[in-house]
């Protein structure tokens, strides 16, 4: 009998981090801890090659991009982020819609949605509008809310303290941390 290859990435467990550039990693901590409350594990760099293509090779920057420093955060009792204050010849700034081909946004669990709202606005960060209440479809049962840091990085509270609809009939059901084992 032969055993048959497992599907996808081999020994895939889940998400250990998500990496974000930032203009300023002093800013970035402060804003990911005192605002949003995420705990800061370690920093470390520089790392850069003055002469070679490290770099290049390795991260697929120009060949004398340099990280400053970097961080690594723990976000509540889901994934990481790590943090990276970088300079580079060919650096340049994304003011991102999250309707642009490659954006991205950072989703963040909530037990009160509207308290996360009242939370952020008494602490001047930009909201968009709502909280929005999911009412049809398989995101039934969940509320929205988008915000930016500070830097225009776009970020997302949502809470689901009943489920969503699409639970009821899934193979699948997506992490949640009320069930982080699943």
């Amino acid at each position: 009998m032969t055993k048959t290859a497992p599907s996808g990435l081999p020994g895939l467990l889940g998400q250990e981090h998500t990496g974000i550039t930032v203009p300023d990693l002093d800013e970035a901590l402060d804003f990911f801890g005192r605002i949003l409350g995420c705990k800061h594990a370690y920093t470390f760099g520089p790392i850069g090659d003055e002469e070679g293509d490290f770099m290049q090779q390795a991260l697929g920057t120009h060949p004398r991009a340099r990280i400053r420093r970097a961080a690594l955060i723990r976000i509540g009792h889901g994934s990481n982020l790590e943090l990276f204050e970088y300079e580079a010849p060919d650096q340049r700034r994304l003011d991102q819609k999250n309707s642009d081909i490659g954006a991205f946004h950072i989703g963040l669990y909530v037990e009160d949605i509207h308290a996360a709202k009242a939370y952020l606005d008494a602490e001047g960060i930009v909201t968009r509008l709502g909280p929005l209440p999911i009412t049809e479809g398989p995101n039934a049962g969940q509320s929205i809310l988008y915000f930016q840091s500070p830097w225009g990085m776009q970020l997302e509270v949502i809470s689901y303290p009943d489920g969503m609809a699409y639970e009821k009939t899934a193979e699948t059901v997506l992490w949640s941390p009320k069930f982080p084992a699943n």
